[in-house]
């Protein structure tokens, strides 16, 4: 139903691959994943053991050194699965989360903590948003003040996943006081440091779906970061992190896109086999037409996805590409699980054909990891020449 101009005999076989995988984590073991609000470590060591974490990290450290393409068809494949959003993101940060690191990291550095990353054996949280800040990252109050040979930590961090299970985190913290820096930008420093769980408390953030993966406030009470945890120099983190905004747009919507096309299966599949007044009620137009609609928004999706990957991989400029991505797909994978729950009508308000749970997932996708209306802001300032409205 979906097989695309894009692919390629190397892509059909990561998705193939991908796909066995998540095959042997059905509908039942995610909607128990979700009900018992229970991670699920047993997919993430499948993946892991699969030697799928390091599809894009250099071979050096374990990796396969591929790119951000077949990364974002992997990441799709994981989206069309089951698991849905919550499948994302059990492994999401490890595909792209440390970008930073072996970007802008220590050959040392890289070597103690790639590796770990790659196998699962560690597993790593993203400490950036804050209840304050929320998208205007130069706003962060959490500091990090300078002690010698350490750092001291103190803040807040919001919506920070896997916080339960992590233990390490990229964190982003202020070394400059706002008020003493040139530009808002400057002084905000990057770390990749242990969870030290007597000096930082997790508290789980009750939320509408995805439950299977924790959203959590982290609060940092003097966290000591040996100085070797800072990534790069001190003052340049915010330039840092902006290395890895691109890829998780790129990831996140190829995520949505699987997401949506697992919806969209499972209305067609019930369209065909639901009979009403003596005829599949998939004969109906007002059932055909939506589901063609969504079928063709999730295949632009798809290639405005793949144009911002290939563009990244190139080395050549992407942010409205990457942001277009992310926005068309939200946009795209929240109506094929509307239409989804619509087609089946009355059992897709409830849990036994699992179309719900896609749904309350993909609400999350309009608003992180940035929304749908600050997205249209960067393209119209960036591409269109408008005004900056923020």
């Amino acid at each position: 139903m979906f097989d695309t101009l894009a692919d390629t005999p190397d892509r059909i076989e990561i998705r193939d691959a991908v796909r066995a995988i998540c095959d042997n984590f059905d509908d039942q073991y995610w909607s128990e994943k979700d009900r018992t609000h229970s991670f699920p470590f047993e997919f993430g060591k499948a993946i892991a053991d699969g030697g799928w974490l390091g599809i894009a990290m250099p071979p050096k450290y374990g990796g396969a050194g591929l790119g951000v393409t077949e990364a974002a068809i992997m990441m799709q494949e994981v989206g069309r699965s089951a698991g849905a959003f919550a499948a994302c993101s059990t492994i999401h940060i490890n595909i792209f989360g440390l970008h930073s690191i072996v970007k802008h990291g220590t050959d040392e550095q890289r070597k103690k903590w790639l590796p770990s990353i790659i196998d699962g054996s560690s597993r790593a949280c993203f400490g950036v948003t804050e209840p304050d800040a929320g998208l205007d990252t130069t706003k962060i109050k959490t500091r990090a003040v300078r002690q010698g040979d350490h750092y001291v930590v103190n803040g807040q961090k919001i919506w920070t996943s896997t916080a339960q299970q992590a233990d390490k985190i990229v964190l982003l913290a202020r070394t400059t006081p706002l008020e003493e820096c040139v530009k808002p930008t400057d002084g905000i420093s990057l770390f990749y440091t242990d969870m030290d769980r007597t000096k930082v408390e997790v508290r789980e953030i009750p939320k509408m779906g995805r439950h299977a993966v924790n959203s959590n406030q982290t609060f940092f009470d003097n966290l000591i970061v040996p100085l070797d945890h800072r990534i790069g120099e001190e003052g340049k983190g915010f330039r840092y992190i902006l290395d890895s905004l691109n890829p998780e747009r790129i990831l996140n919507a190829a995520e949505v896109v699987g997401m949506g096309r697992r919806a969209l299966e499972k209305a067609v599949k019930y369209a065909n086999e639901r009979v009403v007044f003596g005829r599949p009620i998939g004969k109906n137009q007002s059932i055909q037409h939506p589901l063609a609609e969504c079928w063709s928004e999730l295949y632009a999706a798809e290639l405005m996805t793949l144009h911002a990957a290939e563009l990244y991989d190139a080395g050549k400029p992407c942010g409205a590409q990457a942001n277009a991505a992310k926005y068309l797909a939200a946009d795209a994978g929240f109506r094929a699980c509307d239409r989804a729950i619509r087609t089946h009508g009355g059992m897709g308000y409830a849990a036994e054909y699992h179309v719900e749970r896609y749904f309350r997932e993909m609400v999350a996708t309009q608003l992180a990891p940035v929304s749908r209306e600050m997205i249209l802001c960067f393209i119209a300032e960036r591409e269109l020449g408008l005004p900056k409205s923020y």
